[in-house]
């Protein structure tokens, strides 16, 4: 069974720093390009990042040079280092991965961690 479990989220000052990991597992798994996306109260889930296999990065304009997504191919974990957060970036950030497992492949979601950005 794939699973994506996300961790790092918690409460943080305005200006301050959190690093969210999220690790993909199952069996004979192939791993694509993972993702980060958020949902706000009351608001959509919108994209927050993504990375291929390559490294290629891609950002959302309002998080562009103050995160940075990573990843680990040998842990199948894949980070969002969030510097200089700001309230309007308290969300539940999701992770998200395609994945091939027993030769289907699909957009695989983890369970979801809160970020609060508060003083």
């Amino acid at each position: 069974q794939v699973q994506l479990v996300e961790s790092g989220g918690g409460l943080v000052q305005p200006g301050g720093s959190l690093r969210l990991s999220c690790e993909a597992s199952g069996s004979d798994i192939s791993i694509g390009t993972m993702g980060w996306y958020r949902q706000a109260p009351g608001k959509e889930r919108e994209l927050v990042g993504t990375i291929t296999t390559g490294r290629a990065t891609n950002y959302a304009g309002s998080v562009q040079g103050r995160f940075t997504i990573s990843r680990d191919h040998a842990k199948n974990t894949v980070y969002l280092q969030m510097n200089s957060l700001k309230p309007e970036d308290t969300a539940v950030y999701y992770c998200s991965a395609f994945i091939v497992a027993r030769g289907s492949g699909r957009s695989y979601w983890g369970q979801g961690t809160q970020v609060t950005v508060s003083s």
